[in-house]
């Protein structure tokens, strides 16, 4: 049972994903910004197209994974 003073456990979860999309949004944006001069060059160099795309994917996936896996948790016996 929560104090009365929390709010809900479905406005707590929405809460925790917001604030953790918030802090780690300017993370991504530096990862992505660091990446910018390795995708200008990698598509000039052999192979390079396709290592552009994997490093394109994983970044893709990773934030994929964070926002999935940061929704609230499922309700139980409300």
């Amino acid at each position: 049972m929560l104090p009365a003073w929390l709010p809900s456990p479905r406005t707590l979860g929405a809460l925790q994903r917001v604030l953790l999309v918030a802090l780690l949004t300017p993370a991504a944006l530096i990862a992505l910004t660091a990446a910018v001069p390795a995708l200008t060059v990698m598509p000039f160099l052999a192979g390079g197209t396709d290592r552009a795309v994997k490093l394109l994917a994983a970044h893709t996936r990773y934030l994929h994974t964070l926002l999935t896996s940061s929704g609230p948790a499922p309700q139980r016996g409300v």
